[in-house]
């Protein structure tokens, strides 16, 4: 069985597109194979979002943040944003088979203690992880 390619993209590929490789790719097993990817990125992954994964045992700590140009050439089935200014910035990808929008809360952007910012990355990280878990039992 050939696996299907799921690409997600945020705009830095620093929080939410990296939190849901690793979820896509857990949840998923062998039947399909998440890369991510920004429109602009920052060039590191989030502490906090290595921790808050880390707090679910995905270990995220040697992901890397990448250019979206990396794939541009590539096929996939799929094709997820999940921030609005990927939506807009994002160049569309004629070899993706369906593209869709699911828009997350940026949690780099929490405010507060660490502990109240990791709050909100576990927040955005399960949200993540409901829905690609509800995406992917309501294949057909």
């Amino acid at each position: 069985m050939t696996r299907k390619r799921v690409l997600i993209l945020c705009t830095g590929n620093s929080c939410r597109s990296q939190m849901a490789e690793a979820l896509w790719n857990d949840l998923a097993g062998e039947t399909w194979e998440a890369v991510s990817a920004g429109s602009r990125p920052a060039g590191f992954v989030h502490r906090l979002a290595v921790r808050a994964m880390a707090d679910i045992d995905l270990d995220i700590g040697d992901h890397r943040s990448k250019s979206v140009e990396e794939f541009a050439e590539q096929p996939f089935d799929l094709v997820v944003t999940v921030c609005d200014s990927a939506r807009e910035a994002c160049p569309t990808f004629p070899n993706a088979k369906q593209t869709v929008h699911w828009p997350f809360k940026d949690p780099a952007h929490a405010t507060g203690t660490e502990a109240e910012q990791l709050a909100m990355f576990h927040t955005v990280r399960d949200q993540i992880r409901e829905r690609i878990d509800q995406f992917l039992h309501n294949l057909p």
